[in-house]
């Protein structure tokens, strides 16, 4: 289909990924208990490692976008313990620029428009940090967001919120109120985790097909 291919494919991608992580740093600006947030993610995304390499419904997912929320709040915690708190718009705009700087990164560069550099090949040659954002040519997965570049959303996101929060959010945008969202708001963990099978499930059925 036409519309997997690029760029409609890398735009779409990217208009719920990117926003996906920036919103999930963001909420560190409310979070009592960082490292045990990291602690829930990092087993989900283990439990989705392994149930779709039992399924085999598509390739596995190995260090996907819930094991990058994982990471990202495992830094987080790691620089409470330190007393170190991430806030400013300046150090989010920074956050965003190391992102788009090393969003080529897991494909061997690094760079913006011209300014492209290429990464030494030997720390491609296997996928011992394909988490961190260097796998190898070997490498599947199907949902891959490694700590870099994509941890630097998420930082982003936690600056520019604590930050928002400290100065007090826009008149207009506290008065907004739509019931239906904040009470999806209340459990997006459990929606983002049960969306996948129900929509594969409906689907098969619709199509009369075997699940597996």
């Amino acid at each position: 289909m036409s519309w997997f291919a690029s760029p409609f494919i890398d735009i779409w991608r990217a208009s719920i990924s990117w926003s996906f992580l920036f919103i999930a740093g963001s909420m560190c600006a409310f979070s009592k208990n960082a490292l045990r947030r990291a602690c829930l993610y990092g087993t989900l995304a283990a439990l989705i490692f392994l149930i779709t390499s039992l399924v085999r419904v598509d390739v596995p997912i190995s260090f996907g976008i819930i094991f990058c929320m994982a990471g990202s709040t495992l830094l987080e915690a790691i620089l409470q313990k330190f007393h170190i708190t991430l806030q400013g718009y300046i150090p989010a705009a920074i956050f965003f620029c190391i992102f788009l700087f090393t969003l080529r990164l897991p494909f061997g560069t690094i760079g913006i428009g011209p300014l492209n550099i290429q990464i030494p090949q030997i720390l491609y040659t296997s996928d011992f940090f394909a988490w961190l954002g260097f796998p190898s040519k070997y490498f599947l997965s199907g949902d891959y967001y490694p700590l870099l570049p994509y941890a630097m959303l998420y930082l982003c996101g936690a600056s520019f919120n604590r930050s928002a929060l400290k100065h007090g959010y826009p008149h207009a945008l506290m008065k907004l109120s739509c019931p239906i969202i904040s009470e999806i708001g209340k459990h997006p963990l459990s929606i983002y985790l049960l969306h996948q099978p129900l929509l594969l499930l409906l689907v098969n059925l619709l199509t009369g097909r075997a699940l597996f």
